[in-house]
């Protein structure tokens, strides 16, 4: 249990758990998980060399009270707050359940953009320090600091408390919540720039984070339609690059290297959520994972199902990237020619207008439609646009060949 790897996970599993006792105890959030990340760190000095404590929650929630203390003691205007909090005896732990789900309501406040609710969401609820998730998104750790100091200064100006929103917002405030954990899913699955195709860490921490989501609140579909996307998606991982990073396509991928255990879970997932839920955006995007998962190989896609789960995707939730994904499907039943057409009606998107993806895919429904010098003049085109350097390598070798 004293391994680094062991502890660590411990500590991601704990440190939502330990925010909501100081906040729920002494208020004052952005205090509270301040406290928490330096209790954290000292955990990860100490731990290897001491061992984890017999109850390692109660050890962080008295180390981070401690902060706390330390904290008030310097702010002479606190000191009466200080004298208060002090003889209060140690907290107990607070019931983790409902305290977690608070907390990623917490993060996800509408006052907060995306740019801020990901990060302070990895950081107050994943457990993960300013120093992982700037290495994890390519930024300086100044930048995500930043990001996380003035989300939390505008959750305290908005007056927010620490408690469940009111039932009204609750089912807006959880889509929020979704959406930031298939943000961080997607950009660990496919990072959107650097040198490496996957950031694996996030992509895990997504589905850890969303794993435990769904044991909150075990009934709601959209929860469970999230999970199962992800399985889905993820267990295409160990297939999707080869030894030197260069990315393979789907139609290339070696699916017997495809995570079995994943797809089972993700597809028992889907089944059993889609027999009693609503249907919901992600529950049809896991859907459309599974018929590609279940296909023994490329030609024995059912591209037909496909289609018709995008025409229901794109009445639910519309969008840039599900248009340009159908116009594939539809490429893939109907012929490249129509495809085409349907790619040329959609550019007056303007969220698609320039983006490297609209490029991609016009090159590679231009090469199905034998037209070679066409589609390599988008596939370079494509290849200039793109930050992602694994993909621009595998849009000019597309060129090329």
């Amino acid at each position: 249990m004293n391994e680094p790897a062991a502890f660590e996970g411990l500590l991601r599993e704990l440190a939502p758990r330990v925010v909501a006792v100081l906040v729920r105890r002494y208020g004052g959030f952005d205090a509270c998980e301040d406290a928490v990340q330096e209790a954290l760190l000292a955990a990860v000095r100490q731990w290897p060399d001491e061992g984890v404590p017999a109850n390692p929650m109660g050890w962080l929630v008295t180390t981070a009270s401690r902060r706390l203390i330390e904290l008030w003691r310097n702010e002479s205007a606190r000191r009466r707050r200080e004298e208060v909090v002090a003889a209060q005896p140690e907290p107990e732990p607070a019931p983790g359940v409902d305290d977690t789900l608070t907390l990623l309501m917490l993060c996800a406040h509408p006052s907060l953009t995306p740019a801020s609710q990901v990060p302070l969401t990895l950081r107050a609820v994943g457990g993960l320090t300013t120093a992982e998730i700037a290495r994890a998104f390519l930024v300086p750790e100044a930048t995500i600091a930043q990001r996380v100091s003035r989300a939390k200064q505008r959750i305290r100006a908005s007056g927010a408390e620490f408690r469940l929103p009111p039932e009204a917002e609750r089912s807006e405030r959880l889509g929020a919540v979704l959406h930031v954990l298939y943000l961080v899913f997607n950009e660990g699955y496919t990072a959107s720039s650097g040198e490496t195709l996957q950031r694996v860490e996030l992509s895990e921490e997504a589905i850890r984070l969303t794993r435990q989501l769904h044991e909150l609140v075990p009934g709601d579909g959209e929860v469970a339609g999230l999970l199962a996307l992800m399985l889905l998606t993820d267990a295409r991982r160990p297939a999707r690059a080869r030894d030197d990073g260069t990315l393979v396509p789907l139609a290339e991928q070696d699916r017997s290297r495809w995570n079995a255990a994943a797809i089972a879970e993700g597809t028992q997932l889907l089944t059993r959520t889609l027999e009693r839920a609503p249907i919901g955006p992600y529950q049809l995007q896991a859907a459309i994972a599974a018929v590609h998962d279940e296909a023994a190989s490329v030609e024995d896609t059912d591209w037909r199902q496909i289609l018709t789960l995008y025409d229901l995707l794109e009445a639910v939730a519309p969008g840039p990237m599900v248009t340009l994904n159908r116009v594939v499907a539809v490429a893939m039943v109907h012929g490249p020619e129509r495809g085409l057409a349907e790619l040329a009606e959609a550019e007056s998107d303007r969220a698609l207008a320039g983006h490297h993806r609209v490029d991609a895919v016009r090159a590679h429904l231009l090469e199905l439609a034998g037209d070679a010098e066409s589609a390599r003049e988008h596939y370079r085109r494509a290849a200039r646009r793109t930050l992602s350097l694994p993909e621009r390598r595998y849009l000019e070798s597309r060129a090329a060949r």
